[in-house]
């Protein structure tokens, strides 16, 4: 069998400003949701049987204890902000397993569960639905990839190391000197894209990096300033690659029988109605019939 875990919180942006709103009669906009519900639809019917989908239900996570720079909801557009919950409750009525999660980020559990599904050998692979960067740390080879839907891509062990130059064991050490803009914490001075591949690919992780250039058996460009940065900023430099470091420990699943999708439950209908889309219920009750 093959197990898919959906990045929710990607998939409720993309639909949000990738599509047209939708207002229902409640005078809330809902359009994304809908289009989410749909999208996983369509998931279902093109065969997937092992299901989870994760949310960031409440945007802050335990990283927002380490840095106070880590990413937060201020700023965050209050018509996306308000259909988490929502999401949340259509995707469990679809009968979806879903992972809202409080203490931690949609990323940390589908490394969770992907762990899970990995350690099973009922599993042929496991597809982790994201292009989120963080994600290509999970990558195990002919075990797990990283799979991005909308440009029909899939990452394994070879075509992550061909986009950021690093092995998936060494991301959050390529994060934490590199930075990422969009979680909120900005990587060690100097330190590029570039530099900071070649130097892991030789190293692996940052605390094998020499901290003298001289003892470094490669040649990268302005060498000793990298490593006379990195030696000044050590501490910053392994905070970052734990705010990068998705956690294993999240709450998901216990068996991969939780992801198995049977049907919809009773609460769907009235989600459907909320949402203007009769055609959730129809298309869950006949995809459930012929897979009884």
């Amino acid at each position: 069998m093959q197990v898919h875990l959906v990045d929710g919180t990607y998939e409720l942006f993309r639909q949000f400003f990738g599509r047209p709103g939708h207002i229902n009669a409640d005078g809330m906009e809902v359009g994304a949701t809908r289009a989410v519900l749909r999208n996983m639809l369509a998931m279902l019917d093109d065969g997937v049987t092992h299901v989870g989908v994760a949310t960031d239900s409440v945007v802050e996570s335990f990283r927002n204890d380490l840095y106070d720079g880590y990413k937060d909801g201020s700023g965050m557009d209050p018509l996306i902000l308000a259909q988490f919950p929502l999401l949340d409750a259509g995707l469990v009525a679809l009968g979806i397993k879903t992972f809202a999660m409080v203490e931690y980020e949609a990323d940390d559990a589908m490394a969770a569960a992907a762990a899970i599904a990995a350690a099973d050998p009922e599993v042929d692979k496991v597809l982790i639905c994201t292009p989120d960067k963080d994600m290509a740390q999970c990558v195990k080879a002919g075990r797990i990839v990283q799979f991005d839907r909308r440009k029909e891509k899939i990452f394994d062990v070879e075509e992550v190391v061909e986009k950021f130059g690093v092995r998936p064991e060494s991301i959050p050490d390529w994060l934490g000197l590199v930075g990422d803009s969009a979680d909120g914490f900005p990587g060690l001075p100097g330190w590029g894209a570039k530099s900071a591949a070649a130097v892991l690919f030789r190293y692996d992780h940052i605390e094998n990096i020499p901290l003298s250039a001289g003892q470094w058996d490669i040649t990268v460009r302005s060498g000793a300033k990298l490593a006379q940065t990195l030696a000044d900023n050590m501490d910053d430099a392994l905070l970052f690659r734990r705010l990068a470091t998705l956690d294993l420990d999240a709450p998901t699943i216990g068996s991969v029988d939780e992801l198995r999708w049977t049907g919809a439950t009773d609460d769907l209908a009235a989600i459907a109605d909320r949402l203007d889309a009769p055609d959730l219920l129809t298309k869950s009750t006949k995809l459930a019939a012929g897979r009884s």
